[in-house]
């Protein structure tokens, strides 16, 4: 195996075991693990610098996420993704993504709406020098303060318990060719449709946007696998 992982960050206070889940979690959803992907514990203990009794904790620790696939007398693998996964996951994001929309179009602060508009100057600036890693990490931060300005607590829990699938499938989604230019332009009109108070115009923007994600992430799928 190649090495794919970043070294651990000791200097955090967090214990070994958190570290290596997160390296590990964070490898499988950015797709530097891919799905399918024998988890080899030796290997990646030897990697991330660590005994293998962290790794083999966060293995099952991921199981429970959903991100790898426990296969007896085989191993442990990355989970792979199946058209049904997304079409369960973008189907619940769709809507109450254009809930919060509708809700923060009734209910968001002058304050919120000029973060969501920093955070749009910051994907473009991204989008433009083809930066896909800071693309991903700005457009979750850009929906994360979208469900904020929603001030539905129930609702932010709600999405947060999706929050590594969606994060997955952001990545693969993101790094079609041409698909953050076109998130920008559909996340601008979001925001205005919110800033202008106008709540059906931002549910239906808003649930459109996903639909439009789950399409690039079927295209990128398609193409993956005809090159197999």
């Amino acid at each position: 195996m190649k090495k794919v992982i970043g070294e651990l960050n000791l200097d955090n206070y967090k214990p070994l075991r958190e570290l290596v889940f997160e390296a590990l979690r964070e490898a499988i959803i950015s797709g530097q693990l891919r799905p399918g992907q024998r988890l080899m514990e030796v290997q990646l203990a030897e990697e991330l610098g660590v005994s293998r009794t962290p790794v083999r904790e966060a293995i099952r620790k991921l199981e429970l996420e959903g991100l790898v696939l426990m296969i007896p007398r085989r191993g442990a693998y990355v989970a792979k993704i199946s058209m049904k996964d997304i079409a369960d996951v973008f189907e619940i994001r769709a809507a109450l993504e254009g809930l919060a929309a509708e809700l923060a179009a009734r209910r968001c602060t002058p304050e919120e709406i000029e973060a969501l508009e920093r955070s749009l100057v910051k994907i473009r600036e991204c989008a433009d020098k083809g930066d896909i890693q800071a693309c991903i990490e700005l457009d979750t931060t850009f929906h994360e303060q979208l469900m904020s300005a929603s001030h539905n607590d129930r609702l932010v829990q709600i999405i947060a318990n999706l929050r590594e699938q969606i994060q997955r499938f952001r990545s693969t989604s993101l790094a079609h060719p041409g698909r953050m230019k076109l998130a920008w332009e559909e996340h601008k009109i979001i925001v205005e449709a919110i800033a202008q108070g106008d709540t059906e115009l931002a549910r239906r923007l808003a649930y459109e946007h996903i639909e439009n994600a789950e399409n690039s992430l079927m295209e990128v799928i398609s193409e993956q696998q005809e090159n197999c």
